[in-house]
């Protein structure tokens, strides 16, 4: 600046040329505060760019641009022809005249710049007159309506202006909330960094911890599982309703318990175990003590009248056969005591309803015996004493020696058993073999279908025991049986029923064996002792009739042959009638025969009858006049024998069809 270059060609003691303070070289930079007119080309800096040609060396410390110390150097150079001299041009602006240099150079006369002489109105004073001088008097009327104007234009915007001064307090207020809001933020920003700092740490802990407890887990998890009680399989066996959840806690249990028993007897046990045997026993117990309940209490109500036993078996018992084999482990004597609690109970069952049945049974109306009926018998006497109880003829409707339909109830695809109901309404007669194969019939299921129960139920015993206590069940009831069957045929002459008896009595020994059920093997082979020997009582009765048809010395010849009604060999050759009736019965034998096997009695039965009939044939032949005669008679009644059992099959049937062949070929005629 050219102030500060004035100033540093002075001595330290010289004072400035202006009383004015001195201004930093901003201060001559234009800005918003600069009077008009007056631009940086205009400066007077730029005329003093050029230093004079003084010899004067330059005072001061000249600094760079960015601030180091330059070298103080004396600065000689000479000043151009066409530059003027500084003082020159500072005296034509302040207004003094030019004086001549003492050197005698030659002077120039500058003129004002014209900008400056436009700003500065100097009015021919000098730069100290001009700042003494004293200001004009200012227009008041033009500052008042300056100001009255300003104060209008204030007035009018004033609104405006509040309006703004609240905005401004609004947004300082906001301004200052979000700045506490920050700085809260901020604080809780550290707190929640130093707490996910904590947590970090906390979860490396944990799961250093987690890693730790799987390979603890992982090691001691089978161990404690193999020893382990579920909570929840516990309180079902305490407190829950006997059904399959419970069956399913008890079998956990039970398999629970042989782990740990086999864990307690190893030589690798552990404490834990026993820790664990005393909570398993009071488990133990208590299954065992509900267990007990609920059999009791079913097994009691069997004996209520009227009850369906197997809806009990198979509802409530056989759906639940792990409660007895989880007690005949845990405890075998309770568990025989209600084995044989049960057996007692089925014992009294079944004997009172086949007692009531056979009761129903016995009002079935069957044939009664009558001992001319036999081969041999007195037609007479058969018929008066074949009249039945209550005046009804028999007769009739029931011939001893011929099948007839009689063979269906062999037949027949109907297993199911008469009711108690139905016999004791029926008012029809039977034969001995309608009740005989009611009642066995009824037994036969009831054997099966108890013996079926007793080996699902009662599992955890051998095979011999529960037949043994299949036996003691029925016990009574055979005996019910075998009574029945000795009142049937104790007085009866009817070889027929007696057979058929056999026959079914033999479909029964079938069924039980397709069935293995062997309980019932006693029962069957009784009733056979009973029926075969009577059978055999039966045929030899009617052998010893016709041995007394043929050995009757009380009468003639002629008047045994009145039997078939009058005829007399000597008038007519026809077929005896007892032909007739040996050959109903020959038929009936065979056809209940067809099936039977060499070892049966029914072979040397027939062939003794057959042996007394041809010799009673034989014997009534011989009243005839003519050799020719006899043996037409005698053809006439192989001829109608074998006529009658011609569509018999069988061995037996063979073999008699063979001997009636013999017959007639010896007696045919000539």
């Amino acid at each position: 600046m050219w102030r500060d270059r004035i100033s540093g060609q002075s001595t330290p003691n010289n004072r400035n040329l202006s009383p004015l303070p001195r201004r930093s070289s901003s201060q001559l930079v234009p800005g918003p505060y600069s009077r008009p007119g007056i631009t940086s080309k205009t400066s007077s800096t730029s005329l003093l760019v050029t230093p004079s040609d003084s010899t004067t060396s330059l005072q001061g410390t000249a600094r760079t641009a960015n601030g180091f110390p330059l070298k103080q150097t004396s600065i000689q150079r000479p000043r151009p022809a066409n530059v003027p001299d500084p003082l020159e041009v500072l005296n034509s602006i302040i207004g003094k005249e030019n004086q001549p240099e003492t050197n005698g150079s030659q002077t120039l006369e500058l003129e004002k710049p014209a900008q400056l002489v436009e700003i500065i109105q100097f009015d021919g004073l000098s730069l100290e007159d001009f700042l003494t001088k004293e200001d004009p008097p200012r227009n008041q009327s033009r500052d008042s309506d300056v100001n009255a104007q300003t104060v209008q234009q204030f007035e009018q915007e004033r609104d405006k202006f509040s309006e703004l001064h609240t905005s401004i307090t609004g947004c300082d207020e906001v301004s200052k909330s979000v700045e506490l809001y920050l700085n809260d933020f901020q604080t809780e920003l550290g707190a929640v960094s130093a707490e996910i700092e904590t947590l970090q740490s906390r979860s490396t802990q944990l799961n250093a911890m987690l890693e730790n407890r799987r390979n603890v887990e992982r090691l001691l998890g089978p161990a404690v599982e193999e020893i382990s009680i579920s909570p929840k399989a516990v309180r079902t066996i305490a407190e829950g309703p006997i059904d399959e959840n419970w069956v399913r806690a008890l079998n956990e249990i039970d398999t629970r318990t042989t782990n740990i028993e086999a864990k307690a007897a190893s030589a690798n046990g552990f404490k834990a175990i026993e820790d664990v045997r005393p909570l398993l026993t009071d488990v133990k117990n208590k299954a065992v003590e509900r267990i007990r309940d609920y059999l009791v209490q079913h097994i009691r109500a069997m004996r209520s009248p009227n009850i369906n036993s197997q809806i009990i078996q198979q509802q409530r018992l056989v759906k639940f056969k792990d409660l007895y084999s989880y007690l005949s482990k845990a405890h075998p004597k309770l568990a025989g005591e209600i084995s044989q609690a049960y057996i007692n109970t089925m014992r009294w069952y079944y004997t009172s309803h086949f007692t009531r049945y056979l009761q129903a049974l016995e009002k079935v109306k069957v044939y009664p015996p009558d001992r001319n009926e036999v081969l041999g018998g007195d037609p007479s006497s058969h018929r008066t004493g074949n009249i039945l109880p209550g005046g009804r003829a028999g007769s009739a409707a029931h011939d001893p020696f011929s099948l007839g339909r009689r063979v269906d109830i062999l037949r027949t695809g109907n297993l199911q058993a008469l009711t108690s109901y139905l016999a004791e309404e029926d008012n029809s007669y039977h034969g001995i073999e309608v009740p005989f194969r009611n009642f066995n019939l009824a037994l036969v299921d009831n054997v099966c279908a108890e013996y079926s129960f007793l080996t699902e139920f009662f599992s955890a015993k051998s095979f011999h025991e529960i037949s043994r206590n299949a036996v003691e069940i029925f016990q009574q009831v055979f005996t019910l049986g075998q009574s029945l069957t000795k009142r049937l045929i104790e007085q009866t002459t009817d070889s027929l029923g007696v057979l058929m008896c056999v026959r079914l009595n033999q479909h029964s020994a079938f069924e039980l064996q397709r069935r293995k059920v062997p309980v019932a093997d006693s029962y069957v082979n009784g009733i056979n002792m009973q029926l075969w020997p009577r059978f055999q009582v039966i045929m030899d009765h009617h052998g010893e009739s016709l041995k007394r048809v043929a050995s009757n010395t009380g009468r003639s010849a002629v008047s045994a042959l009145s039997i078939a009604g009058g005829d007399d060999l000597k008038q007519s050759s026809a077929p005896h009638f007892l032909a007739q009736r040996f050959g109903q019965l020959l038929h009936g034998i065979l056809v209940l025969s067809s099936d039977a096997g060499d070892d049966e009695p029914v072979s040397n039965s027939l062939a003794r009858l057959t042996a007394e009939f041809d010799t009673l044939l034989a014997k009534l032949s011989r009243n005839g006049t003519d050799a020719k005669t006899r043996e037409r008679f005698l053809f006439n009644n192989y001829s109608l024998i074998l006529t009658i059992i011609s569509d018999t099959q069988g061995k037996l049937a063979t073999e008699q069809k063979q001997h009636l062949d013999e017959m007639l070929k010896n007696n045919s005629k000539r």
